[in-house]
């Protein structure tokens, strides 16, 4: 199987259910941003992996694997029957377990009231590269839930992994010794 179908050539792709769609379109843009994330969520995972923290490891791997199936939620076109009764590929555990893992991760730090100038380290840094690219994917989908149909648990696992990361971000200060700095 070639990597290349020729198919947007002149600046059109598919979405799943063959309807074809400008490359700008705002669903493009919505599982792309995602796309990006999960190379981020990638790229910090294998920055924790090099300073020996494998803690949160398996976490950002799975992450990783229910942005594709998120991403590909977005890429669905729900008007075509055959695609529409699919069913959902996102799972409302998915964002249970993020609140679950947010409120484990929130119980080990301590309260702030202020907001968090990002860095302190580079995994740090990145988790707030992470942050704010899922908060940018959010922006993307909910531009796609005002033209189109848009699966509802799909969006409430972006907003929950962008409070995730937000935490992680914190919680990695403690892992690694690295004194937070408020914005005042």
């Amino acid at each position: 199987m070639k990597v290349y179908t020729k198919g947007g050539d002149k600046g059109t792709t598919a979405l799943i259910g063959g309807t074809r769609v400008c490359k700008h379109d705002c669903r493009v843009e919505a599982y792309g941003t995602l796309d990006e994330l999960g190379a981020h969520v990638a790229l910090l995972r294998e920055m924790l992996r090099g300073a020996g923290n494998t803690t949160h490891d398996e976490a950002l791997l799975r992450v990783m694997r229910e942005l594709m199936s998120v991403e590909s939620a977005l890429a669905t076109d729900m008007t075509v029957e055959r695609v529409a009764q699919m069913g959902r590929s996102v799972s409302a555990e998915w964002v249970a377990r993020l609140e679950a893992e947010i409120d484990a991760m929130s119980a080990q730090l301590p309260a702030t009231f202020h907001f968090t100038v990002p860095g302190g380290s580079m995994t740090i840094a990145e988790a707030h590269v992470c942050r704010t690219v899922c908060r940018r994917a959010e922006r993307c989908a909910t531009r796609v839930a005002a033209e189109c149909e848009v699966d509802e648990v799909a969006m409430a696992y972006i907003n929950r992994l962008s409070d995730w990361l937000y935490t992680l971000s914190r919680l990695l200060h403690i892992e690694e010794g690295v004194e937070e700095i408020d914005w005042k």
